[in-house]
């Protein structure tokens, strides 16, 4: 997705790990109601202070997809996790949606959502974007960005700071459709920990208990047998295989009944004829 170079990051920062260190400055953790959340303070580039806090009913605020090749992806991992999980009611995932995070977070380009989140433990239902404090605190469980020549250096380093120290995210995957490079991230102790692939380079996600892996030059997710998990159109070739699986058989069943009932017409001309011969057919049984 469109993020504005290490210029436009605001005008008094230089690099985006002197702006991430100060981001990371800002979280304060603390605990409310027995749960532990995160208060994040915004530099005063992001948050202005004299803006009252807006309505959590927020549209996403997010520019067009960096390319069409980006757009199938995000559809692909929506789509195959969405029809993955059509029994469970206890998720939500989106792609190019906003995430606020701060009640005075300013709609300004310095921070823009992921390519594909999913949260757990919430309610599956449509949303405008996803706004934190009207979701109980809930920061997404799983994040994958899709990695551009404009985008990849937040995505590695930015963003990956922000996922880390402020929404504590468990999982975070990258990936490069162009060099298909695929990297992810576990969060121990505060502090994301390189996943190692297994055997057929597939990054196993504890939060969601599926591979990621690279199939046919896209991302796609792998149950832990490691069976592709089917998107829209794989469904339906499914189906339509099965259909005509099925229409063979039944087409077997009718030949195999045809030859049956031309064997019983001949063996009743066979008797017709031997009584014709006075030769009792059921005598030669």
């Amino acid at each position: 997705m469109s993020v504005p170079g290490i210029r436009k990051l605001s005008s008094g920062y230089a690099d985006t790990s002197r702006y991430a260190a100060d981001l990371a400055a800002g979280g304060i953790l603390r605990q409310a109601s027995g749960m532990t959340s995160l208060a994040f303070a915004m530099p005063a580039e992001i948050v202005d202070p004299s803006v009252v806090a807006p309505p959590g009913d927020l549209y996403s605020n997010e520019p067009p997809m960096e390319s069409y090749q980006h757009l199938v992806q995000m559809i692909l991992l929506l789509e195959s996790l969405e029809l993955f999980w059509k029994d469970r009611a206890d998720f939500f995932a989106a792609g190019n949606l906003t995430i606020y995070f701060s009640p005075k977070q300013l709609k300004t380009e310095h921070f823009r959502g992921p390519d594909f989140f999913v949260v757990l433990g919430t309610e599956r239902r449509p949303r405008k974007s996803w706004v934190v404090w009207e979701e109980d605190g809930r920061y997404p469980n799983v994040i994958v960005e899709v990695l551009s020549e404009s985008t990849e250096s937040t995505d590695r380093g930015l963003k990956k700071q922000i996922y880390q120290d402020v929404f504590r995210t468990p999982d975070y995957f990258w990936f490069h459709p162009e060099t298909l490079e695929l990297s992810g991230f576990h969060l121990v102790d505060g502090q994301y920990e390189p996943l190692s692939p297994d055997a057929s380079g597939r990054l196993w996600s504890a939060q969601l208990e599926l591979f990621l892996g690279v199939e046919e030059g896209q991302l796609r997710f792998f149950t832990p047998e490691g069976e592709l998990v089917p998107a829209g159109k794989e469904l339906a070739k499914r189906a339509e295989s099965a259909e005509q699986r099925a229409e063979s058989a039944e087409q077997r069943a009718e030949s195999a009944e045809q030859r049956a009932e031309s064997a019983e017409q001949q063996a009743m001309r066979l008797a017709a004829r031997l009584r014709e011969l006075g030769v009792d057919p059921d005598t030669l049984k």
